[in-house]
């Protein structure tokens, strides 16, 4: 028997996977990689799944600090959503795949499977990834049986119970995807564009019960990095997770996404990543008081590409690490405290104090000036120039 290494998440898809690679002849190893949102009771019902579906053998990895690391420091970097609006919560894909490459590494072979449908934007992303990290062998049992039936859940049920294996209806009408960035909720009336209904709820509380006061929080950026949350030190996952509790009382970072998917067409997602919209709030109101005006026009454009190729696949593309070279030697001056204002489905960075803000105490807008009367009519008559010539030149 050949050995494969199974992504494996414990979902209808990943569980039909197992039994199935097996009747195909292969010995199936499972790993788990912990993005996030799974608790040690959880990962343990993870990993006895695997077993009784017959796996030879399943790990267990643990990747919140290199999300951390590799992901969400610079999506913060980046100040960027894609299309403007989502937070590439899809991002950990790509650690999974890494995490799952590594395992074929230990076990000697080059066959590697994962659970994505023929129809999302997943499969684009494992398959890219896995041909940019070696020569493997994807086998996709999913994209399979999909070119055969029709009713692809159905048939794996169906399958599974016929070889004696408990389904579990926990999540049957959503589908739920959760790490430490956040969650995703899709399926049921999402998928139809009606109004979700409430078992969407996942981070966030529901309006009737956001707090009735507003709470303020700090939070101390060090080079662009956040290092502590209301003068605590912590470590970035840590911090996270407590913005994630914090903030999702009050519903922030709650969205409905409709977008194009890396194929073009339409898709829409419910998300909740309240930890993401406050940092992204507090860093930009830091970068927008200690960058150039130069500055805070250009990295937009850097952190829009790099949030693009997050989010199509191409995380290991060299043009990744071209970007963050560049966001990260941006984020020198970066260093501060911002206050926020977490009140009902809203987060605002109300004060910012840093060392490095970008201003003299003899020219205040508005206030003060270092310059006089005659130098400023100087300047906005050479400033204006080239449109006030065109304009003479062009008259009707």
């Amino acid at each position: 028997m050949k050995k494969i290494v199974l992504a494996f998440s414990g979902g209808l898809d990943t569980s039909f996977c197992v039994p199935y690679l097996i009747d195909k002849g292969f010995e199936v190893h499972t790993i788990f990689v912990n993005t996030g949102g799974i608790t040690k009771n959880i990962e343990k019902q993870i990993s006895n799944k695997s077993k009784k579906l017959g796996a030879k053998k399943h790990y267990n990895v643990n990747v919140e600090t290199k999300l951390w690391q590799q992901i969400l420091t610079p999506l913060i970097w980046s100040g960027s959503l894609y299309q403007g609006k989502y937070p590439v919560l899809c991002s950990d894909r790509y650690l999974i795949v890494s995490e799952a490459v590594n395992l074929c590494k230990k076990l000697k072979t080059n066959l590697i499977a994962h659970g994505c449908t023929g129809m999302g934007n997943d499969q684009v992303r494992f398959d890219m990834s896995i041909k940019a990290l070696g020569n493997y062998e994807i086998v996709s049992p999913i994209r399979e049986i999909q070119a055969k039936v029709s009713d692809v859940r159905n048939y794996e049920i169906d399958f599974l119970k016929g070889r004696g294996h408990k389904i579990s209806s926990s999540n049957s009408k959503y589908s739920i995807n959760e790490n430490l960035m956040g969650v995703t909720i899709s399926g049921s009336e999402i998928d139809k564009w009606q109004e979700p209904k409430d078992q969407t709820y996942v981070l966030c509380n529901k309006p009737n019960k956001y707090p009735s006061k507003e709470k303020k929080i700090s939070i101390d950026f060090f080079k662009g990095v956040p290092k502590k949350l209301n003068g605590k030190s912590l470590k970035g996952a840590e911090l996270l997770k407590i913005l994630n509790k914090e903030a999702g009382k009050y519903g922030v970072g709650r969205d409905l996404y409709t977008g194009d998917t890396i194929i073009g067409i339409k898709g829409r997602i419910l998300f909740e990543s309240p930890g993401i919209a406050v940092l992204m709030s507090a860093h930009k109101a830091l970068e927008d008081a200690v960058f150039t005006n130069l500055q805070n026009s250009f990295k937009t454009n850097v952190g829009e590409k790099w949030v693009e190729l997050v989010y199509k696949g191409f995380y290991f593309d060299p043009l990744i690490e071209d970007l963050e070279s560049f966001l990260e030697n941006s984020q020198k001056s970066v260093s501060g405290r911002v206050t926020l204002l977490l009140s009902p489905g809203k987060v605002e960075s109300i004060s910012v104090e840093s060392k490095k803000i970008l201003q003299k105490k003899d020219a205040i807008y508005a206030q003060s000036a270092s310059w006089d009367e005659k130098e400023s009519i100087g300047f906005i008559k050479l400033y204006g120039l080239s449109t006030a010539t065109w304009r003479g030149l062009n008259k009707k």
